[in-house]
């Protein structure tokens, strides 16, 4: 956790402040490039260029928003813009199928572990996995999505949609039907609404 003092300190460019910060943020900064880019190398390249962007941005760091929101932010900016150089976005897509949310999500029991999402993710389109990780695991709206990977809102949703149901297929199997309740039961949130 970063404390407003620890960001006075950078601000005022004393020595071993931003360092500081650095060793405070580098895990979650280093993780989230990971995630967004799947390399662990180009992520470092990403990580490195989002704190030059952190030091060079702080003084305008206004702290309307949590210093972690705000660098999280970074990040994902810097991460889309290494990304869309690479020309790992692809092309746009039309608009998403109707999703309904069910109410009452999977019990404890039942959610997948922690590496076959991990495997799942890392299988998925770098467009794919970069809108799920942003929306599902950081909290970012489409438009904040949008935004960072300079695309339209609808876009998103729909990499969103086919994200969400690529992963269940991966984790849970392609086939839902009536035999196979269980994935329903498991992921109610990305079960589609039969309806036109």
């Amino acid at each position: 956790m970063v404390n407003r003092d620890l960001l006075d300190r950078c601000r005022r460019r004393e020595p071993g402040a931003f360092e500081e910060l650095v060793e405070r943020t580098h895990r979650q900064v280093y993780s989230l490039a990971v995630r967004l880019v799947g390399d662990r190398h180009e992520a470092e390249d990403v990580a490195q260029e989002a704190y030059l962007r952190v030091h060079r941005s702080l003084r305008g760091f206004r702290g309307e928003a949590r210093f972690e929101t705000w660098l999280h932010r970074i990040v994902a900016n810097t991460a889309m813009t290494h990304l869309r150089r690479r020309g790992r976005f692809g092309e746009p897509v039309e608009e998403p199928d109707r999703v309904v949310r069910v109410p009452g999500g999977p019990s404890t029991e039942e959610v997948p572990e922690r590496d076959e999402v991990r495997r799942a993710l890392s299988s998925l389109p770098p467009a794919q996995r970069a809108v799920i990780i942003l929306k599902d695991m950081y909290g970012f709206s489409a438009a904040e999505i949008a935004e960072l990977m300079d695309s339209t809102e609808g876009a998103v949703r729909v990499r969103i949609h086919r994200g969400r149901r690529s992963l269940r297929d991966i984790i849970y199997g392609a086939r839902v039907d009536e035999h196979h309740r269980e994935v329903r039961d498991r992921l109610p949130e990305y079960v589609e609404d039969g309806r036109d």
